[in-house]
């Protein structure tokens, strides 16, 4: 596994957490990336205002969400 990068404290600024998808090496997302290319690969998101917060948690906790809640200034 390699190490994590660092980065500016400033990248943190107003946020809560970054989050990882897996602990992988940069060897292991380049070869991820070259498979996916391959295949079909469909992605769903939800776009929230900031003031919508708490839409997207009740979206989520009543189970009206599929995929992903992305939060937007």
């Amino acid at each position: 596994m390699s190490d994590i990068p660092s980065f500016p404290y400033a990248w943190l600024w107003g946020e809560r957490e970054i989050v990882s998808v897996a602990n992988l090496t940069r060897k292991d997302g380049v070869e991820f990336f070259q498979a996916i290319e391959k295949i079909s690969v469909h992605v769903s998101t939800r776009r929230y205002g900031l003031a919508d917060a708490n839409n997207a948690l009740a979206d989520l906790r009543e189970g009206r969400l599929q995929g992903a809640a992305v939060l937007v200034p």
